[in-house]
């Protein structure tokens, strides 16, 4: 029995592809981050940061938090500050699905829809001008250090361990990179040999929760020396696996999983062998009034 609600983020499940992985020398895993207690992989950077922060003392219950997202983020961070008593308001572009929006308003935060035409570059700029001219705190997931440090401590262990050592390749979106950077601090920790393969949508897709961030605005918790490989994926082919991954394999998720999949079986059909995992990053119920599964 858990004590809490918190207790549950992490120790997702990973399960093995029966039927999209067809290379039988190869083994493809899904590690299905959708299991967490807020929906997303992002409970547990927004957990590290919100409880870390507090432990060293850079926040205060009398702070007033502000963070912009693109969605997931968001809802975790929603959550855990509901849970600890804090005050935040969370940016996030106005074409972000209504599903997202109600879930952080359900959670109790604060929500400020920016312009689409600025994206979420324009919610950081105004979550960075409250920072400047109202002394709101922001927990800035793009260059906060707890943020890639909670997958150090929780999603690289678990992958190792679940699959007995033996993971060859690991596949991730890339958004704020704190998966990929973290996860792959303690894979190479554990074997130099991991390949850790980023994905990023073509210049020509707009993939939610995939970026390929003008310089201005890349993270600053990103290492590029960390990611052995980056692979590109368009909005189609994305979205096709994304309905591939619930039609086929009964894993319901967001169209940055099914980016991450389709880059995951790119590999499964190049190698001899070898054990890939990759990352399905949320639930596709956050995505339903988008025309996603039409």
């Amino acid at each position: 029995m858990s004590k809490s609600i918190i207790a549950l983020i992490g120790n997702t499940p990973l399960v093995e592809s029966r039927v999209l992985n067809t290379n039988t020398n190869v083994k493809l895993f899904f590690k299905l981050e959708g299991h967490n207690p807020g929906g997303s992989v992002k409970d547990r950077a927004a957990l590290n940061m919100i409880k870390s922060g507090l432990e060293r003392g850079n926040i205060k219950t009398s702070d007033k938090l502000i963070e912009a997202t693109s969605g997931n983020t968001g809802i975790a961070l929603a959550m855990i500050a509901g849970m600890y008593g804090l005050d935040i308001e969370l940016v996030m572009p106005e074409n972000s699905t209504k599903e997202r929006v109600q879930t952080m308003r359900a959670y109790g935060a604060k929500v400020t829809l920016t312009s689409a035409d600025v994206g979420i570059e324009g919610a950081r700029d105004y979550a960075e001008n409250k920072v400047t001219e109202e002394g709101f705190i922001m927990l800035n997931q793009f260059a906060n250090d707890d943020n890639w440090k909670a997958h150090y401590k929780s999603t690289g262990p678990e992958i190792w361990k679940d699959t007995e050592g033996k993971i060859t390749h690991f596949v991730s979106s890339m958004g704020t990179t704190g998966t990929i950077m973290g996860t792959s601090t303690y894979l190479k920790e554990q074997s130099a040999n991991v390949q850790i393969v980023g994905v990023q949508p073509t210049d020509d897709s707009r993939i939610p929760g995939i970026r390929k961030w003008p310089e201005a605005y890349l993270p600053k918790i990103f290492n590029r020396e960390k990611v052995d490989r980056i692979m590109e994926v368009s909005q189609e082919e994305a979205a096709t696996m994304a309905k591939r991954l619930a039609k086929e394999e009964g894993i319901f998720s967001g169209m940055s999983s099914g980016g991450a999949a389709t880059v995951a079986l790119r590999l499964a059909n190049e190698l001899e062998s070898g054990t890939i995992v990759s990352i399905v990053c949320d639930r596709g119920d956050r995505y339903l009034s988008s025309n996603l599964f039409d």
